[in-house]
């Protein structure tokens, strides 16, 4: 069964590159990507503009905010058997050489029960569940 994964593309480009090293790894990202879209092993993404907006209970404010640890440019899927196998396509991708990251997820297909530990579930929660 072939589940989805959910890839994040996280960081910035290394400054100490040549921009036409990057270029060129970029352009075989493309081809890489554009050829997995086509056999069905990825399903589309994109990357993200610089501006954002922060919604919270609290209200709007601007963002994305550049103080973040690692600052997120895109994203896309990957239609895999396993969170291994989805990595190990994930490591193929040509970018990985000049500085940024990937974070691969699968994405649950639930949904959200407040009764179940999630990422939404806070510290405390989690320990009343032992």
């Amino acid at each position: 069964m072939k589940n989805h994964y959910l890839v994040i593309s996280r960081g910035k480009w290394d400054a100490t590159a040549k921009q036409e090293d990057v270029q060129q790894a970029i352009d075989r990202f493309y081809a890489w990507y554009e050829g997995h879209l086509e056999s069905g092993r990825m399903l589309e993404g994109s990357r993200l503009q610089v501006d954002g907006k922060v919604v919270s209970g609290s209200g709007i404010t601007d963002g994305p905010f550049a103080e973040a640890k690692e600052l997120v440019g895109g994203y896309w899927f990957i239609v895999a058997s396993s969170l291994d196998e989805a990595a190990a396509l994930a490591a193929e991708n040509p970018c990985l050489a000049f500085g940024l990251s990937l974070e691969v997820r699968p994405l649950e297909p639930a949904k959200a029960q407040a009764s179940e530990t999630s990422n939404e579930t806070p510290d405390a929660w989690r320990a009343q569940a032992h």
